[in-house]
Order: structure tokens, then C-alpha cells, then sequence
């Protein structure tokens, strides 16, 4: 298998490791592998790819779509950042729960959010370069956006006063967001 696989704090998420074959000419690693992600528990067919550049302290998030889910793959390819998944699957167990790990250029580790979660990051470098597969594409009417620091989902982020989009910084608490939703 070209992956180690381990779910994490909220079992549907998942710290994907890639095998990462080096030699005096650099390194090879797959990224994605369809029938070994499908064999990990990752039935997800991912229709789109973003790719993000952004400046230390920057966060991004926490994002989501309600009637078009996204799940999503996770890589930093070059930098370092603090990604972050939260459950808002209302009939969960682990509903408002958050899991965060550290993503880096260095180590090819990615992140899989399956559908049901708001996502975000924070660059914890200079700069950093992020490529997430999505299995839906981005619907502006869907689009949704958590307050970063909503206090009844308390993420631990590392930087105190991140740098924000106008749109991100417009977002509410997820109890406001969720009666918006129930609403389209």
C-alpha cells in the first residue's frame, strides 16, 4: 500500500501518509490512488481541485456547503499549515466536535473532511501553498461560512489575530448559521 491511513479524533476523519520514495534526484510520492483510498474507507469522487496561496496568519475558513456537501483531501505542498475540520452534522455524535493537525510541504501528509464538515486552515509559515480535491463543485448559492472563534466550538487556533477575508470576516456563529440554513 502507498498510504498509511489513520482516522482521528472524529473517526470520519482521516491523517493520510504517503509513501514518499526519495534518491539523489529528489522524491516521488502518489498523492491520490483511487482503489487503495476506496480500500481506506474514502468513497468520495472528487470532481474539482482548488489550490490556495496564502501569507503567514492568514485563516482561511471555516467553510462548507449544506445542499451540495463537499468532502475534501487536504495537501500543504510547500509551507506549513494548521488545518482544520469541524462535524456539523447535526444527528452526530460528535456534532460541533473539531480535530486540527499540522500540515507541511515537508512532511506529504494530507487531511480527508468527508461531507458533513466545515473547513478551514491557518498558515503557520511565511507563505503557504494548499491543493484540496473536492467531491462537489463549489456552489456560490450553497457557499457557508463559520465565525473562526464561534465559542461553542472552541478551536485551538495557533495565531491570535489572523489575518481574514471581508467575506470570512462577515461569518456567524454556527447556532445563527444553521437558522440561515434551514431557511434556503
Amino acid at each position: 500500500m502507498s498510504f498509511k491511513m489513520s482516522r482521528l479524533e472524529i473517526p470520519e476523519v482521516l491523517l493520510i501518509e504517503p509513501q514518499v520514495r526519495k534518491d539523489s534526484r529528489g522524491y516521488f510520492l502518489e498523492t491520490f490512488r483511487r482503489n487503495q483510498f476506496m480500500d481506506g474507507g474514502i468513497g468520495s469522487d472528487f470532481v474539482q481541485e482548488n489550490f490556495s496561496h496564502s501569507v503567514k496568519d492568514t485563516l482561511r475558513g471555516l467553510h462548507c456547503q449544506i445542499r451540495k456537501p463537499q468532502a475534501k483531501l487536504v495537501t500543504c505542498l510547500n509551507g506549513k499549515i494548521f488545518d482544520v475540520a469541524v462535524d456539523i452534522r447535526t444527528e452526530s455524535p460528535t456534532f460541533k466536535k473539531w480535530v486540527g493537525v499540522v500540515l507541511t510541504g515537508e512532511c506529504k501528509r494530507s487531511l480527508f473532511i468527508p461531507e458533513g464538515f466545515a473547513h478551514g486552515f491557518c498558515v503557520l509559515s511565511d507563505s503557504a501553498d494548499v491543493l484540496y480535491k473536492c467531491s462537489n463543485y463549489y456552489d456560490p448559492e450553497d457557499d457557508f461560512g463559520i465565525l473562526w472563534s464561534d465559542p461553542d466550538i472552541a478551536i485551538e487556533w495557533p495565531v491570535a489575530q489572523p489575518l481574514l477575508s471581508e467575506k470570512d470576516s462577515r461569518n456567524k456563529n454556527l447556532e445563527y448559521s444553521m437558522g440561515l440554513w434551514g431557511s434556503r
